[in-house]
């Protein structure tokens, strides 16, 4: 069973550690600062061995040199994004898989929030890896793609596993929760997890990972598609991707 750390980073970053406890290899998904890497690496005695990089931005890429000379990691990222990524040893597009331990790990498309943009699926550890395409209670802001590419990119992890575990890129929860409300302000589920949520961050809690579960049922990104939602929002006839499009505006002027 991998082993999976959440390593908070910047002001409101997640990188994340994945050790099997096999064969002692660990890999990092995203490198935003080498500084608190290192220290979760030296305080569980692990080694780097790789670093998956989700997109280019500089939050989730800078830390790349630095972690690569203090530990020598192999760095992974995408064919569509290696033009302004650190540079690459492992070259990888959507559709094709890697060995890690024995553990596949699958490469989806995440288009949206950028052009070129990646997730990480490993099915035996029911993880993905989304940075910052769906996030707890939300999805990226989409500075590259469109709504219907982002609209793509939520459906299709929409439709892995219930049980899978969300790892998004950063603590944007409570404040995702409150814009929820105000498009689901009867969701019941919604309005418990968002009371979780304010519970968690007043004791200094992390609230990333996620559940897709719980996604599913409380985030309106992921919820466009539904009669109900749409309904909420008089968009009986429109498309889902419409709908997602409209909840999005409505999250980037709140």
């Amino acid at each position: 069973m991998l082993e999976i750390v959440t390593i908070a980073a910047l002001t409101d970053n997640y990188d994340f550690l994945v050790h099997d406890p096999v064969s002692g290899r660990t890999a990092l998904v995203d490198a935003a600062d080498p500084a608190p890497v290192l220290d979760a690496l030296s305080e569980r005695g692990w080694t780097l061995d790789e670093i998956w990089l989700t997109h280019h931005h500089w939050d989730h890429v800078d830390g790349t040199p630095g972690l690569v000379e203090a530990t020598g990691a192999t760095v992974t990222g995408a064919k569509a994004d290696q033009h302004r990524l650190p540079p690459l040893m492992r070259i990888v597009e959507p559709g094709q898989s890697f060995d890690f331990s024995g553990h596949e790990v699958q490469i989806l498309a995440a288009d949206g929030h950028t052009i070129g943009h990646i997730a990480y699926h490993i099915p035996s550890a029911k993880a993905l890896f989304s940075a910052d395409s769906l996030m707890a209670l939300g999805c990226g802001r989409l500075f590259e793609g469109t709504p219907a590419q982002m609209w793509e990119t939520l459906s299709r992890f929409a439709a892995l596993p219930e049980d899978t575990v969300v790892y998004s890129g950063h603590e944007y929860t409570a404040s995702n929760a409150r814009f929820a409300l105000t498009i689901e302000p009867d969701n019941a589920a919604l309005r418990n997890r968002a009371k979780a949520i304010e519970a968690a961050r007043e004791n200094g809690e992390a609230t990333v990972p996620s559940p897709l579960a719980l996604e599913l049922a409380t985030n309106p990104f992921l919820r466009a598609g539904l009669a109900p939602v749409k309904e909420l929002l008089g968009m009986e006839d429109a498309s889902d991707a419409e709908v997602f499009a409209e909840i999005r505006a409505r999250k980037d002027s709140f």
